[in-house]
């Protein structure tokens, strides 16, 4: 009776890992020879994951990745010019803690996505908020905060946000409006959060996508100089992959 008027108490405390942990030791014969210090010990550590995995499962879902990327599985075998030591580099993620960028160019199929997503999960890992966009649906999630009277606070949000990741830049040449929300967004979040750029091409050919040389401008001062840039090359990881599933399946 008294340890489900415990187990009552730590719930309605909310302290699940703790509670959960206390049972498991109950249950076992080995924990006898330990001290009460040792024991309280590993409840307090048992409770401390259970609410850091709840709050990176929170992180991660917010952030809404399309692909369920990590860094330790990334690629390094397939020849498409990454390279593993700036990526381990990033996984520390020391470039969110000075608020820099990151930007990956290359071909459709390289693994610009998983990469920008392996990215944003480390960052979950360490704790900082994520969100993942493509592009276009970002010119219509601001288009339609603008029709509803909800514009500033959609860019406060993101604003927020430690990581946003931005999915295939320049897949067509923007609009007068959505030049200018992208600048809106990079403003807000210059000198002070950053953002993962994906593109299928090279900086240089920035310009002629965005069109207003001003507005390019301004962009690419924001995005570029601060920036930790990855050119991928070769052939599409998907059709890699595809072949190799082929051989592997018995004829």
């Amino acid at each position: 009776m008294l340890n489900e008027q415990t187990f009552e108490k730590l719930y309605a405390l909310q302290l699940t890992g703790m509670a959960e942990a206390l049972k498991d030791q109950m249950g076992r014969t080995d924990m006898d020879g330990l001290a009460f210090e040792e024991r309280f010990s590993m409840l307090v550590d048992a409770q401390h994951l259970f609410r850091e995995n709840k709050r990176m499962k929170r992180l991660l879902e917010n952030a809404k990745l399309k692909l369920a990327a990590s860094m330790e599985d990334i690629d390094y075998r397939s020849p498409r010019g990454l390279d593993k030591s700036v990526m381990l580099g990033l996984a520390s993620c020391d470039w969110v803690r000075k608020h820099r960028n990151v930007i990956i160019v290359g071909p459709t199929g390289s693994g610009k996505t998983f990469l920008s997503c392996a990215l944003a999960h480390r960052a979950c890992r360490e704790g900082m908020t994520a969100f993942y966009l493509r592009t276009p649906k970002l010119y219509y999630t601001l288009a339609m905060a603008r029709a509803d009277g909800s514009y500033a606070r959609v860019l406060a949000k993101l604003a927020r946000t430690s990581v946003i990741i931005l999915d295939d830049l320049g897949m067509a040449a923007l609009a007068d409006g959505e030049r200018r929300d992208l600048l809106e967004v990079i403003e807000d979040r210059h000198g002070s959060a950053s953002t993962i750029i994906t593109s299928q091409l090279p900086v240089e050919h920035w310009h002629e996508v965005i069109g207003d040389p001003t507005i390019a401008d301004a962009l690419l001062d924001r995005l570029v100089h601060n920036a930790h840039k990855i050119n991928l090359k070769g052939e599409s990881m998907r059709k890699r992959k595809a072949a190799l599933t082929q051989k592997e399946e018995p004829m």
